[in-house]
């Protein structure tokens, strides 16, 4: 299929979401790789893991980069050796990047139950705001923290932040589309503009949440 969806934030900002439905091999065969991605590529043992990996490729590939132009520094941060910034995230059968000139960090999840089991390991400050009772509704708000942390985590990308001590994710509604967040950490105070979103498969079971962050 693939590009399921293209967002034009800004002027300088661009999110594009691929669905995987190709093969390994199709995927292969439709991208460039250096050396040292196919070696990376090579070392995975799922195949699935490798499909994503592929299609972050033909993503970049959508926007007129290749293989050659995507570097990872120490911690994993992917980065171009250009003005661009770019966040990557995929989720099961969907895989998605944002290129913007700002800093930005981008996820994508299965909003899935057992998100409930693990809600004390990464809220804190929003307990005040979320519901357990709700158990839908429940579930999403808790995809969108999730994402909004990871997101931003992805931006800040330094050791020792904790989503739950350290990341606070402000009251939302999943009518709206966006929040504000911020980040307190070592004596710094960050803040953020959190976008977020349902993605629905044209192919597959489930709902996904989208969200991506700028740090102001």
């Amino acid at each position: 299929m693939p590009l399921y969806k293209t967002i034009n934030y800004n002027s300088s900002t661009k999110l594009l979401i691929w669905e995987i439905t190709e093969s390994l091999e199709e995927l292969l065969s439709k991208v460039v790789l250096k050396e040292k991605t196919q070696k990376r590529l090579d070392g995975m043992k799922s195949q699935m893991h490798q499909r994503a990996f592929l299609s972050v490729r033909m993503l970049i590939q959508e926007m007129g980069f290749t293989d050659k132009d995507l570097h990872y520094d120490e911690f994993g941060k992917p980065y171009f050796d250009c003005h661009n910034h770019i966040s990557i995230t995929h989720s099961y059968h969907f895989a998605a990047i944002i290129i913007s000139h700002e800093k930005v960090g981008i996820d994508m999840e299965l909003q899935r139950e057992k998100i409930q089991r693990i809600a004390d390991k990464f809220t804190d400050f929003e307990c005040d705001y979320l519901d357990p009772s709700s158990t839908e509704e429940y579930i999403k708000k808790l995809t969108v923290i999730w994402g909004a942390k990871e997101a931003i985590f992805k931006i800040r990308n330094e050791k020792g932040i904790s989503f739950k001590d350290h990341i606070n994710v402000s009251n939302f509604s999943l009518g709206e589309t966006q929040t504000q967040a911020s980040l307190h950490f070592d004596n710094l105070i960050k803040d953020f503009d959190v976008h977020y979103q349902e993605v629905q498969s044209n192919n597959f079971e489930g709902k996904f949440t989208l969200v991506y962050a700028f740090e102001k």
